[in-house]
């Protein structure tokens, strides 16, 4: 499948230089950088070189780890915009493969409404809206209501299953493995520009296809468990998924402390009602950073996943440097913070429902969407419908260079009733590492990590969207 979308990405970029388009002039633009960029192999054109490569319109090369077990992923990733009156538009298509034979192909249209500011016809000017805002922090930019349409297909041949619950053993190891095809959209609508406020929804199909993983170093799913032990091991139906939240991102004290909260409700409706259930979530973040010139690496609504454009307005679409020149007055841009998070996932489940196991969130390593959580156990080490996770965590740039050093504390704990979601019997774990965000590139890190009575586990991750690209959709 991943060869499949490669050539027809090639097809694509050949067929758009036969006739003078839009694409083909972007084509013919990235074609004069790579040539300018990556002519010589001089440590000085390294950087320029490696930016055309993997963060360039319309093409660039995609790469980016799968689901933890599954290996990092390349492949080609290619990207369009076109704007009209009230509408800036871009679109991305990927497909990437890992040698483990596991596989990603995507495509994703975004279109961001733009809400043209009043003219006054005071001394003939215009009024105060229709000049730039400058704002010392992405976190506070104007936000303009967007939507997101996409259509996901992923194949994962290895993920670990060590049963349902908090007693669960490390021994009781299995894996399976999964294929999940998303196909929807969701959209962010501003509310209240003070405080960022936006309101946020969702609707998707999900459909999913369970299998065997054999030939590994622990019994595939089936030769282990049941259908009563792992709900929806023997069937899984097709899901009608929806959602609604409310996201706030203020930010306070001259930009020294930087929220962002979601709360939120999703509804899956199954094929077969007793699958069916609702999932409550409440995700409190807080960023206290040393240092104004400290980024908030949120996401970008406006982007696609395999666009890191640092303004929806321009229209040449580049992508933060590897290198960002000093700071006005400053000899370093040092970047550092304080982070603070706390998760509350909660499911609600009719009388004879159950919620399969394939999206029910994980603690232990990272969970299947690549975020870590009590990352000195092993990968999906603790499964539950109802999780509690909090996190505090330090970082700070090395000099002026994209590196930064790391220290991560997550204390949490997974049930199975959400009368059991409280702040007793936290399992803990430490953490310390190096982080990579240079320009567009994805964020990388590697940490060493301790303290979860189950030894210590070293784990390395590329994130699976470009830095300043906006999510994929979440597989549960």
């Amino acid at each position: 499948m991943p060869r499949i979308a490669f050539l027809i990405l090639t097809c694509l970029a050949a067929s758009a230089g036969a006739q003078e388009s839009r694409l083909a002039a972007d084509f013919r633009g990235e074609g004069d950088r790579l040539k300018s960029g990556c002519s010589s192999f001089s440590f000085g054109k390294l950087a320029s070189c490696a930016e055309v490569l993997f963060t360039d319109h319309p093409m660039h090369i995609a790469v980016g780890s799968l689901a933890p077990q599954n290996g990092v992923a390349t492949g080609v990733a290619l990207e369009g915009h076109w704007t009209t009156e009230n509408w800036r538009n871009s679109w991305n298509v990927d497909g990437m493969g890992s040698p483990n034979g596991s596989w990603r192909t995507g495509a994703y249209i975004t279109a961001v409404w733009i809400r043209r500011p009043k003219i006054g016809d005071s001394n003939g000017g215009s009024s105060a809206d229709s000049q730039p805002i400058v704002l010392k922090s992405n976190i506070s930019i104007r936000e303009q209501a967007v939507f997101h349409f996409y259509a996901e297909n992923t194949s994962l041949n290895k993920i670990g299953f060590f049963g349902l619950g908090p007693s669960t053993r490390d021994t009781a190891r299995a894996y399976f493995g999964m294929r999940e095809a998303i196909t929807g959209a969701n959209t962010v609508i501003p509310l209240w520009q003070k405080l960022n406020l936006a309101f946020t929804a969702e609707a998707n199909g999900r459909f999913v296809d369970i299998r065997g993983a054999h030939g590994q170093g622990s019994p595939s799913i089936e030769q282990v468990y049941t259908p009563a032990t792992a709900p929806g091991l023997a069937a899984q139906p097709a899901f009608a998924q929806f959602g609604q939240g409310v996201r706030l991102r203020p930010s306070f004290a001259k930009d020294y402390i930087r929220l962002n909260y979601y709360v939120g409700i999703q509804e899956f409706i199954a094929g077969s009602s007793h699958n069916s259930f609702r999932r409550f979530t409440t995700d409190l973040q807080h960023q206290f950073p040393f240092y104004q010139t400290t980024r908030t690496l949120l996401p970008k609504d406006h982007n696609g996943p395999d666009d890191c454009s640092v303004d929806m307005s321009s229209t040449d679409h580049k992508c933060p440097p590897l290198m960002p020149p000093p700071a006005v007055g400053k000899t370093r841009n040092l970047e550092g913070s304080v982070n603070l998070r706390l998760l509350i996932s909660e499911s609600f489940v009719s009388t004879g429902n159950v919620v399969p196991f394939y999206f029910q969130p994980t603690l232990g390593g990272s969970d299947i969407n690549g975020s870590p959580a009590l990352a000195s156990y092993q990968d999906y080490r603790f499964r539950a419908p109802n999780i509690l996770l909090f996190r505090a965590s330090v970082e700070h740039s090395i000099s002026k260079l994209p590196i930064g050093v790391t220290a991560i504390l997550d204390e949490g704990k997974v049930a199975a009733d959400r009368g059991d979601v409280d702040f007793s019997h936290l399992r803990h774990s430490y953490s310390a590492g190096l982080t990579l965000r240079a320009g567009g590139f994805p964020l990388v890190y590697l940490l060493f990590s301790w303290g979860g009575h189950e030894g210590m586990h070293t784990s390395a991750r590329m994130d699976n969207s470009l830095l300043g690209g906006s999510y994929r959709p979440s597989f549960y």
